[in-house]
């Protein structure tokens, strides 16, 4: 199956992008979830708010989908700034940066993405931004070279990384306030997807809410993709197009997504390492090799959720599957077989 294809895929698509803007909360208030970082987030910002500063540059770490974009949507929309979204890849050389920090008003919020991508020139540029707003570009090269000085007007830096372990000493030490982000609980996103449903004005029912929630990996991104996937067989599938239960679990098992949002990759994974390694340990480019996957794609997508439900654990010597996953992936084979007798 290729990534792209994948429902659960936590990564956001450009189809996410379109519907982000309607549904991603406006207001710290409105955040679901993530009850100890908010508490944290609104006295900072009110702190500020009364000192007549900017926030102190903010760092959010986490798997991706769990809402570090829209915290900093939220810090700008509290703080009444503007604010400039990049990544870190998108930013090849340092004048690309230099362009984006002298444009930057007094409180600006500026949020790189996937902050731990930076080239090391260009975060090195970072550096006397963060600390003292100025930043000294060297224009020419030996005799001839001199040091260009610009003063910045102060801002808030807010960064993002979902492999903070990759962000150098340096870089993490200058932001103030460092958080991390943790999956979410059903009961959650069960209130996420019902907010999403208003939203987008689609009747569902406390039961089928809580259905998908549970399918969702943890993940707002994911629950809310799950909803408009719903929401498509409801509509094609009933007169009312009103979502049940009874719903949901049809386009669940049209999706091949099990009852813990487990989907075809995922299983794939598991059969892998309990019937081609024993269950383990592998190492890791071993394992992305026999299931035809980039590293990465292992690393960043499939195992957080699975090393979270405990199917799966990091060991020295490689990845090791537990004995809940064998149970479950087992289970749902045999659940299959007896679905496709009843079939035939």
């Amino acid at each position: 199956m290729e990534e792209k294809k994948r429902i659960v895929f936590n990564q956001e698509t450009e189809e996410d992008r379109v519907y982000s803007l309607s549904l991603r909360p406006a207001m710290i208030g409105e955040f679901v979830g993530q009850k100890d970082l908010i508490g944290n987030l609104k006295v900072s910002i009110e702190a500020a708010k009364q000192r007549k500063e900017p926030v102190e540059h903010i760092l959010f770490s986490g798997p991706p989908g769990l809402g570090k974009t829209s915290l900093a949507n939220i810090v700008a929309h509290e703080m009444n700034a503007r604010i400039t979204i990049t990544s870190g890849p998108a930013i090849d050389r340092a004048g690309d940066l230099i362009g984006i920090l002298t444009n930057l008003e007094h409180g600006d919020v500026l949020f790189i993405d996937e902050i731990h991508r930076l080239s090391k020139v260009v975060e090195e540029f970072l550096y006397p931004a963060m600390e003292n707003f100025k930043i000294d570009f060297i224009v020419d090269k030996g005799p001839y070279a001199k040091t260009v000085n610009f003063n910045l007007k102060p801002f808030t830096l807010i960064g993002a990384t979902t492999r903070s372990g990759l962000l150098a000493s340096p870089l993490r030490d200058r932001f103030g306030m460092f958080y991390h982000l943790e999956f979410y609980e059903p009961e959650q996103l069960c209130q996420i997807v019902k907010k999403s449903a208003e939203k987008l004005k689609i009747d569902i029912d406390d039961d089928a809410a809580l259905g998908i929630a549970r399918r969702a990996r943890g993940t707002p991104r994911v629950a809310n993709r799950l909803l408009r996937r719903v929401r498509d067989y409801a509509q094609v599938k009933t007169d009312s197009g009103k979502i049940e239960q009874g719903i949901v679990l049809s386009s669940m098992k049209t999706l091949g997504i099990d009852d813990i949002g487990l989907d075809e990759i995922d299983r794939r994974l598991i059969r892998v390492l309990d019937e081609q390694y024993s269950g383990g340990p592998v190492g890791i480019e071993a394992l992305a090799a026999t299931l035809n996957e980039e590293v990465d794609t292992i690393v960043d997508v499939v195992e957080p959720y699975l090393l979270k439900i405990g199917f799966l654990r990091r060991t020295s010597r490689g990845r090791e599957l537990t004995k809940t996953a064998v149970k479950h992936i087992k289970g749902f084979s045999l659940k299959n077989k007896e679905i496709q007798s009843e079939l035939y």
